[in-house]
């Protein structure tokens, strides 16, 4: 008897392997760009993170390029495709603040695009590239309490082919953290759905400086 209850056994497990999040099966992107002072100020003066050093420099960084369905989001894929080398991560620290990021969007993002992981860093370098950062927020004097859709309108001010519905504000202990701009495939903007349509509101929040 123990063959054919081992049979059986194998049979139900077999769905189960084949469940789970599947590179490239996704519907569009999200494109998140992290203001680095919040970032420093929540945890990165802390660990004493290169990229919060006095007079860096860094302004909206890429957070990452994340696959999304309509309702959720996948990660932590199984794929065919190599993990990057070191020289790939270190190239993308120049916008993304680290090495580190790179290696852990690619680990917990990349992975579910489907693409190789050259290809997924010069997506990624590409949709951030297309999508203006105002330079406002870089000439204030000093940190300014400021409403999310302010944020929302100088984005699109300097995008105009971008709009409300195509964006959202991310917040965190009482700081402005991101700004998360929803993108098909193709990289052109369309409107965001389910999780990644929740903004942090309209109330005043900080916006500290590097």
């Amino acid at each position: 008897m123990r063959a054919p209850i081992l049979a059986l056994a194998l049979a139900l497990a077999a769905p189960a392997l084949a469940e789970g999040d599947q590179p490239g099966e996704f519907d569009y992107y999200v494109l998140a760009l992290s203001w680095s002072p919040s970032w420093c100020e929540i945890e990165g003066d802390a660990r004493e993170a290169d990229q919060c050093n006095p007079g860096s420099g860094y302004g909206w960084i890429l957070h990452g390029l994340w696959p999304q369905y309509e309702d959720g989001w996948p990660s932590d894929c199984r794929t065919t495709e190599r993990d990057p080398n070191r020289r790939m991560t270190r190239d993308m620290a120049d916008i993304m603040g680290s090495s580190g990021l790179a290696w852990h969007q690619w680990k917990k993002h990349g992975r579910c695009a489907g693409l190789p992981a050259a290809r997924y860093f010069d997506l990624s370098r590409q949709a951030y590239e297309a999508v203006a950062r105002p330079d406002v927020f870089r000439r204030l004097p000093d940190p300014v309490e400021i409403r999310p859709d302010v944020i929302e309108e100088a984005f699109i001010a300097a995008n105009p082919g971008l709009s409300p519905s195509h964006m959202t504000v991310s917040c965190r202990d009482g700081h402005i953290v991101e700004l998360r701009v929803c993108l098909t495939k193709g990289l052109a903007p369309r409107d965001c759905t389910g999780p990644a349509a929740r903004s942090c509101g309209r109330a005043a929040t900080l916006l500290p400086l590097d």
